[in-house]
C-alpha cells in the first residue's frame, strides 16, 4: 500500500486501518482473549518493523517458561498473514519436532486465524503444514536431523522455535539458507539451557551488534517481569523457587534465564555445602524412626564384562564393565519436622560391597533391612544384572515374617531418560534443603570413615550436560578417568521415595456395635 492509499485508508476506516497495521489494535479488537501484554508486544513489533522495513534484522527472544512466547509468535504470525494476504509471501517455522512441537504452533496459529472475524474469511488453505491466508502463507517443518525441509525460502520470516534444541549445524546447512536470497528477518526462540546451544550462540552474537549500534535484538522477560502484568504467575514461580531452591537448573534456566556451564560439577562447593548435616551417623535403627535402604547394583566380578554401567554417554549401556561395586545409602525418612508436610532425608549410614556375590549380597541386604534398620522401603537398581537381585528382594522382603511387617520394594531401571529425572529431581532434593547428610567422618581412619570419603570425592567429580533436543535429557557422571559413581547413584535413589506416599499408615478399626 502506497502512502497516499494508506492516508486515504486510515481517514476512510480509522478503526479497520490500525487493526490491520498495529499489533496492540490487531490483539485488542480482534482478539480480546489473548490479548498481548506490553512484554510480548515490544519485541513483535520490533520483529514487524525489521518485516516492514526490508532490514532482515535477527532476534533472539526469551521468556519465562509459560510467559506466552508462542502466543506472541502466533499473533505475530496472524497480523503478518493478514497484512501480506494480498501481495503474497512465505514465513517459515521451524522446531526441534513437527509433532508435537511445529504442530501445537501451527494449532495455535490457526485457532486466532479462525476466531476473529477479520482472517477467517480469507483462510484459503489449511494442511499439516501450511496455513494460507489470501497469497500469503505460513509453513511449519521440523527442523530433526532426519527431516527434508531443503529447498523452501523464507521471503517474510523464518523463526527456530525452541532454538535451544535445534542443533546449529543443521541450522546451518538447511535452515539458514532460506532467507539469504530474501534476506528475511530471522527470529531464534526458546530456553537458553547451555552455552552450546544454537540459542546461546546467537544471542552472544547478536549482543555484539547491540553494543555496535545500540538497537536492540535481544529480548529476554524473566519471571519478575511477567509477575507486574500476572500477580498470580508470580505467586507460583515463587512457590516453585521455595519448592527447589534458585540453584536449581529448572529455576535457573527457564525463570531467571541464566545459561548453565555445562562442563561444570553436578555438585559445586555451595550445593555440597547444602546437603551437609548435623545429625550423627548411626549403625542401626532407632526406636520411631522409619527408614529407606537405596540400592546401586554392579556385577558379581570385580572385573570383567559381568559388572553394569549406568553412568556411561548414555546411561543404560550396562555392558563396559567398569563399575564393580554395590553402593548402600540408608536414609531416615522424617514426615513431621516440615511445616509444608514434605519429608525430609537423612542419610544415616552408607555402604560399599566390590565383587561380592549376588546370592551373599541377597542375604545381607535381607538382614539390614529386617534386623537392622527395619525398613519400610528398599529402593534397588533393576537394571540389567540388577534385576535378579531386585526381584529376589522383593520376593523375600515383600511378606511379613513373623513378628516383622512387609518391606516395599520399588525396582528402578536405569535409561537414559530415567537417570536424567532422577539427576534433575535429586538436585530438587538438595536444594529445597529436604535431603541431609550426616556429620562428615571422612577423616576416619575406619571403612566407614572411607566410605564417606570416597562418596565425598564422587560428588566433587560428577559432570554433567544438557543435552539438544526435546526434553533437555541431563547427562551425568563420574568419567572414567576419575573413578566410579556408586554411591551418588545410590544416594540419588532417595529421589524415588518422593512418588510413594511416606505418611504412616494408621489403621482404622470397626465399630462393632
Amino acid at each position: 500500500m502506497t502512502t497516499s492509499k494508506a492516508s486515504k485508508a486510515s481517514r476512510r476506516f480509522p478503526t479497520l486501518y490500525k487493526v490491520v497495521t498495529d499489533l496492540d489494535a490487531f490483539s485488542s479488537l480482534l482478539l480480546p482473549n489473548y490479548r498481548l501484554r506490553p512484554y510480548q508486544s515490544a519485541p513483535a513489533r520490533a520483529i514487524l518493523e525489521s518485516i516492514r522495513g526490508g532490514r532482515g534484522d535477527q532476534f533472539a527472544i526469551v521468556f519465562s517458561r509459560q510467559a506466552g512466547k508462542d502466543e506472541m509468535l502466533a499473533q505475530l504470525l496472524a497480523l503478518l498473514l493478514l497484512q501480506r494476504s494480498r501481495h503474497g509471501g512465505t514465513a517459515i517455522v521451524a522446531a526441534p519436532t513437527f509433532r508435537p512441537q511445529a504442530a501445537l504452533s501451527r494449532d495455535r496459529l490457526r485457532e486466532r486465524l479462525l476466531g476473529n472475524q477479520l482472517t477467517a474469511p480469507q483462510i484459503t488453505k489449511l494442511d499439516a503444514s501450511v496455513i494460507r491466508l489470501g497469497r500469503a502463507q505460513a509453513r511449519f517443518v521440523s527442523a530433526a536431523p532426519g527431516a527434508n525441509a531443503r529447498g523452501q525460502t523464507a521471503d517474510l520470516l523464518l523463526v527456530a522455535n525452541e532454538a535451544q534444541d535445534i542443533e546449529p549445524r543443521i541450522w546451518d546447512a538447511v535452515f539458514d539458507p532460506m532467507a539469504a536470497s530474501t534476506n528475511a528477518t530471522t527470529v531464534f526462540m526458546g530456553t537458553v539451557w547451555s552455552q552450546s546451544t544454537l540459542l546461546a550462540r546467537q544471542m552472544r552474537h547478536l549482543r555484539e551488534l547491540q553494543t555496535a549500534d545500540g538497537r536492540q535484538r535481544v529480548w529476554l522477560v524473566p519471571w519478575q517481569v511477567v509477575a507486574q502484568d500476572l500477580p498470580a504467575y508470580g505467586d507460583r514461580v515463587r512457590a516453585r523457587i521455595a519448592q527447589l531452591g534458585d540453584a536449581h537448573p529448572f529455576i535457573r534456566t527457564e525463570y531467571f534465564l541464566e545459561e548453565l556451564d555445562g562442563d561444570g560439577g553436578l555438585f559445586p562447593p555451595h550445593r555440597i555445602a547444602q546437603l551437609r548435616g548435623d545429625h550423627p551417623r548411626l549403625d542401626r535403627a532407632r526406636p520411631g524412626c522409619r527408614y529407606a535402604l537405596l540400592i546401586d547394583v554392579a556385577g558379581e566380578e570385580e572385573s570383567g564384562g559381568a559388572a553394569v554401567d549406568h553412568a556411561l554417554g548414555d546411561h543404560d549401556d550396562r555392558s563396559s564393565g567398569r563399575r564393580d561395586s554395590t553402593a548402600m545409602t540408608v536414609v531416615e525418612v522424617d514426615t513431621g519436622s516440615r511445616a509444608d508436610g514434605q519429608a525430609l532425608y537423612r542419610v544415616v549410614d552408607r555402604r560399599l560391597w566390590t565383587g561380592t556375590r549376588h546370592t551373599v549380597l541377597h542375604d545381607q541386604l535381607v538382614d539390614l533391612a529386617r534386623n537392622v534398620w527395619k525398613a519400610s522401603w528398599v529402593v534397588v537398581d533393576a537394571t540389567g544384572v540388577g534385576a535378579g537381585l531386585a526381584s529376589f528382594l522383593k520376593a523375600t522382603l515383600g511378606r511379613k515374617r513373623g513378628s516383622l511387617p512387609a518391606v516395599e520394594v520399588v525396582p528402578f531401571i536405569f535409561t537414559s531418560a530415567s537417570k536424567s529425572r532422577l539427576g534433575w529431581d535429586f538436585l530438587a532434593l538438595i536444594d529445597s534443603g529436604r535431603f541431609r547428610e550426616y556429620r562428615s567422618d571422612a577423616e576416619a581412619p575406619t571403612e566407614a570413615g572411607r566410605t564417606t570419603a570416597l562418596y565425598e570425592a564422587q560428588l566433587r567429580a560428577t559432570t554433567y550436560e544438557v543435552l539438544a533436543g526435546p526434553g533437555n535429557l541431563l547427562r551425568w557422571s563420574v568419567p572414567a578417568r576419575d573413578g566410579h559413581d556408586d554411591l551418588v547413584i545410590s544416594a540419588a535413589l532417595t529421589e524415588e521415595l518422593e512418588r510413594i506416599d511416606p505418611r504412616p499408615r494408621i489403621a482404622v478399626g470397626r465399630d462393632s456395635t
